[in-house]
């Protein structure tokens, strides 16, 4: 039989109780919340229990929420794939502004080192743990996180753009 979204649901409900929450399903993809510290038994769990053979990172990536409360601004989202039965599912943990830090789960899936590197890279996030977490797309000197969303998409104090050829123009002409 092969396995739906509602056993793993249940699964991790009776494995893990309150620490996995906010279950929805999207698209045919179950999506569902965790404790950030409690990834790497979750994931060991959904890659290494023999019903649930989640065998397969796709994918790591950061979400910046600004407007959300301090403790639910920043996002790490896993994408998983159980490959055996097609089936996908999708987690978040909720990381606090202040300090936006979680596990690595470079041990369990040797794949997620670019992953986090480029997540740290743009967001912010650490890995803890993680192998060699630095920089991997932009310059090591660069102080700031660019897919943060604390700056403005476009420099106001531009001079060399005129707004008539990119269709914002002042003038009702």
């Amino acid at each position: 039989m092969a396995l739906d979204n509602l056993q793993i649901q249940n699964a991790l409900t009776d494995k893990f109780g309150s620490v996995a929450d906010h279950f929805m399903q999207q698209h045919d993809i179950l999506s569902f919340e965790i404790k950030p510290d409690q990834i790497l038994e979750v994931m060991t769990f959904l890659k290494e229990d023999p019903e649930m053979r989640f065998n397969f990172l796709t994918d790591v990536c950061g979400v910046h929420y600004p407007d959300a409360e301090a403790d639910r601004q920043f996002a790490v989202v896993y994408h998983m794939h159980n490959w055996v039965d097609n089936i996908r599912i999708r987690i978040k943990c909720f990381l606090n502004a202040a300090n936006p830090e979680i596990d690595s789960v470079v041990d369990l899936f040797s794949g997620a080192n670019w992953q986090e590197r480029e997540t740290y890279d743009f967001y912010g996030i650490v890995f803890k743990n993680h192998p060699q977490l630095k920089r991997i797309l932009n310059m090591d000197e660069m102080t700031s996180f660019p897919l943060r969303k604390e700056f403005p998409l476009e420099d106001g104090g531009r001079t060399d753009k005129d707004d008539r050829f990119f269709g914002r123009t002042t003038d009702n002409c």
